[in-house]
């Protein structure tokens, strides 16, 4: 008897289960080179699947040797290009080919290829997969009721967060080290496991990372070189939830009900974020909805009545195209952390389909301002329209969200109303933040003053951009004292002011025009407690004379030009081209200042970057 054998029954150790039981006594065994070559791509790519098959010739080897088969390896190794396509079944067909030419018995676990060489009029031997029913593994052995999560790594003791909600502690739970040889056999027992077990499944599989789910648990394992040793990191919940043991539960029930909604559920890691969530599913489709879930991976624990989606094809958008065909009436979205995630999200409410984003962030208007860039600025109220913000397992804040006509809140001229977004308290309905453009910049303000009386957010910000104006004129240096809402001093140096007010006060008028803030322009000398010649003869402040502006290379794209800044985010800068004063910004969060393009800022910019003019930035 001839056998010629594939790869997914050489992974799967079922031909040496042949032999040993008699069915391939005898035999001669034919191991395509393509084959070797698959377990060992796999093997080289950290994948445990290649090493389970290498293993198993190892097995057939030793069975040869002791005369119970003729082992032989045939066939040539395949090229690149067909290595290339093995996913489209190139190498699957060589062995096939193989197995025809050689009239020997093809073997496979493979119900596709098994099909594929019967079509063909091969002799075909199917054997299904190995699939046991599998006890219980050896890590939970680490958790007890209070566990969340358990932490193992080689050459450290094990460790768990332990507690109720809101009072975990990270803690040693024994004193001996793990060995690396007790930490590969959790691994390979926990993959096995979800590949044997119909309670379990590899949710995503990658050199050095392996993403199991298995019953309740979510298991992560690390391994070397994308870890410095094996680590293994097992989560499951410790806690079911209801909607109503949380606050505000019957306004909530309410507002999801009357209308699908576009809700971001946000909080800090381990907060209680994904059990609120699951409290809100179960809700929903108890209460007649259908109820799904998109996840990456799936870890929600949620009924059978609500199916629970991760990337299709490595795309959470080709997720969100199929489950547009199905019309679910609410989709929770577990986790929203990049822009294609929230673009995502952002596509599917406006679609009419109800949202719940599970959202990481340390404030609940963090949760929002995510939003900010990723999505146009009216829109954001009709994406997301409710912010609960979860902290230690309760339901600390809820926002409404809504979108209104209006003067901002500390602004004073009627022209300068602007469709702003009002953030409400949805407890008490008082407005807590507005977020609007101010002078092309999007900005997030609190509505009054904080808690230790400094100016509000408004006023800062008034403060910043006349400034910014100012200094687009001013050579010297530039003070600003917001006297109101709507009232300014700006001090300027002696030989500035003409150039400030301009001729018969056409170019300050312009900056009040533009900024809706009256400003009354001195030199240095007339401010309150000011020395005599402030600033100097030259024109800046001593200060301003010992600076030292970084060089940076803006990048022009189709719609910024984004100066790259080694700093704070928050701190404010000065931007200059070969030493002249261009204009002042604050630094983003991403470390950079974006100036969008088709403002005189941004043509004088790109002007100095045509020029070749060197850009320095230096801290205001």
């Amino acid at each position: 008897m001839n056998v010629v054998p594939d790869t997914s029954v050489v992974i799967d150790g079922r031909v040496s289960d042949r032999v040993e039981d008699g069915t391939f006594a005898g035999a001669t065994i034919s191991i395509p080179e393509a084959v070797v070559a698959e377990l060992e791509a796999q093997a080289n790519d950290g994948i445990e699947s290649g090493w389970d098959g290498l293993s198993e010739l190892q097995r057939l080897a030793e069975l040869a040797d002791d005369g119970e088969v003729t082992l032989e390896y045939v066939g040539d190794r395949p090229d690149a290009i067909e290595r290339g396509h093995a996913s489209e079944g190139e190498v699957d067909a060589l062995i096939r080919d193989l197995a025809d030419d050689m009239g020997a018995t093809f073997v496979t676990s493979d119900i596709v290829q098994s099909e594929v060489a019967e079509a063909k009029g091969l002799d075909v031997e199917y054997i299904s997969p190995r699939v046991e029913d599998v006890g219980t593994l050896s890590i939970e052995e680490y958790f007890d009721e209070l566990t969340m999560s358990v932490h193992l790594k080689t050459g450290v003791v094990p460790m768990a967060k332990r507690g109720e909600i809101g009072e975990m502690h990270y803690e040693e739970i024994r004193e001996d080290v793990l060995s690396e040889s007790t930490m590969k056999e959790y691994a390979d027992e926990i993959e096995n496991s979800a590949k044997e077990s119909p309670e379990g499944f590899i949710e995503l599989s990658e050199p050095g990372m392996t993403i199991v789910q298995f019953r309740d648990y979510r298991i992560a394992i690390a391994r070397p070189p994308f870890s410095d040793g094996i680590e293994i990191t097992a989560v499951r919940p410790i806690v079911q939830t209801d909607l109503d043991d949380y606050e505000y539960d019957q306004e909530l029930r309410d507002r999801l009900l009357e209308q699908q909604r576009g809700v971001l559920i946000s909080g800090s890691p381990g907060a209680g974020k994904s059990t609120f969530a699951q409290a809100v599913a179960r809700f929903l489709a108890d209460s007649d909805y259908s109820v799904k879930t998109m996840e990456k991976p799936r870890d929600l624990q949620v009924g059978p009545e609500i199916t629970q989606y991760t990337e299709l094809d490595g795309q959470m958008s080709l997720t969100a195209d199929s489950l547009l065909m199905v019309r679910p009436d609410y989709t929770i979205y577990d986790e929203v952390r990049k822009t294609d995630d929230f673009e995502v999200f952002a596509d599917m409410r406006l679609a009419g389909v109800g949202m719940i984003g599970v959202v990481h962030a340390t404030r609940a208007i963090d949760a929002l301002q995510r939003l900010v860039g990723r999505v146009e600025l009216g829109m954001i109220p009709q994406v997301v329209d409710t912010v609960v913000y979860i902290e230690d397992g309760e339901v600390h804040t809820v926002y409404d969200v809504t979108t209104e006509v209006k003067v901002p809140h500390g602004l004073m001229e009627e022209d300068l109303a602007r469709p702003v977004i009002v953030i409400r308290d949805f407890e008490t309905g008082k407005p807590a933040y507005e977020i609007y453009t101010f002078n092309r910049q999007v900005v997030t303000v609190p509505i009054g003053e904080d808690e230790d009386g400094e100016s509000s957010g408004v006023d800062r910000i008034a403060r910043q951009e006349i400034e910014r104006e100012i200094r687009s004129i001013a050579q010297g240096h530039v003070d600003v004292d917001l006297k109101s809402p709507n009232t300014a001093v700006v001090y300027v140096e002696d030989r500035d002011i003409s150039s400030v007010i301009g001729k018969g006060g056409g170019r300050i008028t312009d900056v009040e025009n533009r900024l809706g803030i009256d400003i009354d322009v001195r030199t240095h000398d007339e401010k309150p407690n000011s020395s005599a010649g402030s600033g100097g003869a030259g024109g800046t402040s001593p200060a301003a004379a010992d600076r030292t502006g970084q060089i940076v290379k803006p990048e022009i794209t189709s719609r910024h030009i984004v100066v790259p800044v080694d700093g704070e985010a928050g701190e404010t800068v000065e931007v200059e081209a070969d030493g002249e004063y261009l204009f002042t910004a604050t630094v983003g969060r991403g470390g950079e200042v974006q100036v969008s393009r088709g403002s005189a800022i941004a043509e004088e910019l790109e002007l100095a970057i045509d020029r070749k003019q060197q850009i320095t930035v230096t801290p205001s």
